[in-house]
């Protein structure tokens, strides 16, 4: 069972869009508050680094669109919330049996594979961030083509796949939405450092090998966690590295 759907929150439901991050930064300029829209099926939706993201139909794709307390730092904390509900989302979803991780940045994972992924994008910049549209897919009924994926990339997976279970977009919505707002509120409340804390009790590799790419720069070590503002942290040959930003990959 779900929560109640979270006060003052919108909620906007689209047969078909473009992509719902473009959409909830268009719609943006005219909202009062927060507001999710959902997308039954979304013809230009992407993930990282502009890849594309694809959608097999019963998927689901929403972005919460929201004015930040704070600078872009503040905003892109969102990303760890986001994760974190989505595993409690996932979790409720799936049953107790299902082993769910959040892989850093912004992946979750179902049974080792790749059923969830985060995208932030934002209008404004620097410390005149306006709003942020937290944009989510999750693999319910289908997982996409593999591909050809890159060397230590989590294959994709799906609800339905690993788990059994039939669940509509609209349904994992209403699991979503109250789980993000819990997790906000503690954001709000008490700052990232039991956001921090949540997010490495359900952090993927902790402890083991990974390898984070940043363009053509490869760095190998041991993940030890995250810092106060969610970078990543490798402990590599030549000491101790703090990562911004990179594609993290396994087996390195």
């Amino acid at each position: 069972m779900s929560d109640t759907w979270p006060e003052g929150v919108a909620r906007h439901i689209l047969a078909r869009t473009d992509s719902t991050n473009a959409e909830a930064l268009r719609l943006a300029p005219g909202l009062s508050g927060p507001a999710w829209i959902l997308a039954r099926e979304q013809f230009a939706g992407r993930g990282r680094r502009g890849r594309e993201w694809v959608m097999p139909a019963g998927n689901f794709a929403a972005t919460l669109i929201t004015r930040p307390q704070g600078g872009a730092l503040a905003a892109a904390q969102l990303s760890f919330v986001a994760a974190l509900a989505l595993y409690d989302a996932l979790g409720l979803a799936c049953g107790p049996s299902a082993r769910l991780a959040i892989k850093w940045p912004n992946d979750v994972l179902l049974n080792g594979g790749k059923v969830a992924g985060i995208l932030l994008e934002s209008s404004g910049s620097g410390p005149g961030v306006q709003a942020v549209a937290i944009g989510i897919g999750v693999n319910l009924a289908a997982a996409p083509d593999a591909g050809a994926l890159a060397a230590g990339a989590v294959p994709p997976v799906s609800v339905r796949g690993e788990c059994g279970h039939v669940i509509a977009p609209e349904e994992f919505l209403d699991l979503l939405a109250p789980a993000f707002a819990r997790w906000q509120a503690q954001l709000d409340t008490y700052g990232f450092a039991p956001i921090r804390n949540a997010w490495l009790a359900r952090a993927a590799r902790l402890g083991e090998p990974i390898v984070a790419r940043t363009g053509t720069t490869e760095s190998h070590g041991i993940f030890e966690g995250i810092d106060d503002s969610g970078a990543l942290i490798l402990r590599g040959p030549a000491g101790r590295q703090i990562i911004p930003a990179a594609e993290v990959y396994f087996g390195g």
